[in-house]
């Protein structure tokens, strides 16, 4: 990131891993707001139920600022919770690569970001990757990102695509849907 000026700050998105996931509610977002303004963050609002929190800070070591905001959420909520923090600039350029393009969208087809805490390890799977009944597609990823396709008119859906990249990407990862992305970037 560039070096800042006096006063200047960055945008945020802290994507909170696991919280709120089939519909138990850990944490109310009204609570996570509460707890990152009590962290001293600025414009700080959540989007879904489901641990999207964008906010300014003045820290630019995102590595710091996520060791940070995990401490204080443990803190806050007597919980270890995950935290992936993407700058909102970084999730812009997502966008703007148009990383799902020639996908014809359907009611029963869901676009997906998995965003990966640390550098892509090895895979045992070739990307891209389809599951065997054409369910679940793995597009292709980036070093911090994999991006996949569920279609819910085949398979079991959703778990069975989670595991998945669980497997082949490590567990400190967190998923999101496309149009969850494009609303942050809004």
């Amino acid at each position: 990131m560039k070096k800042m000026n006096k006063n200047d700050s960055y945008q945020y998105v802290a994507f909170l891993r696991g919280i709120n996931v089939g519909g138990h509610v850990l944490i109310k977002m009204i609570d996570l707001k509460k707890a990152f303004e009590k962290m001293g963050f600025e414009n700080v609002r959540t989007l879904l139920a489901s641990g999207n929190v964008v906010f300014e800070s003045e820290q630019t070591d995102k590595k710091a600022l996520t060791t940070e905001i995990e401490s204080l959420l443990k803190k806050a909520f007597e919980k270890d919770i995950s935290v992936i923090l993407r700058s909102l600039d970084d999730l812009k350029k997502l966008q703007s690569s148009e990383p799902f393009k020639g996908i014809k969208v359907t009611p029963s087809i869901r676009l997906y970001v998995t965003f990966l805490s640390e550098k892509t390890r090895l895979h045992t799977i070739t990307i891209p990757y389809t599951t065997l009944q054409k369910e679940f597609r793995i597009l292709h990823a980036t070093h911090m990102e994999v991006f996949s396709v569920l279609d819910l008119s085949i398979g079991k859906g959703t778990p069975d695509a989670m595991n998945i990249l669980e497997k082949e990407f490590g567990s400190n990862v967190t998923t999101r849907n496309w149009n969850t992305i494009l609303k942050v970037v809004k």
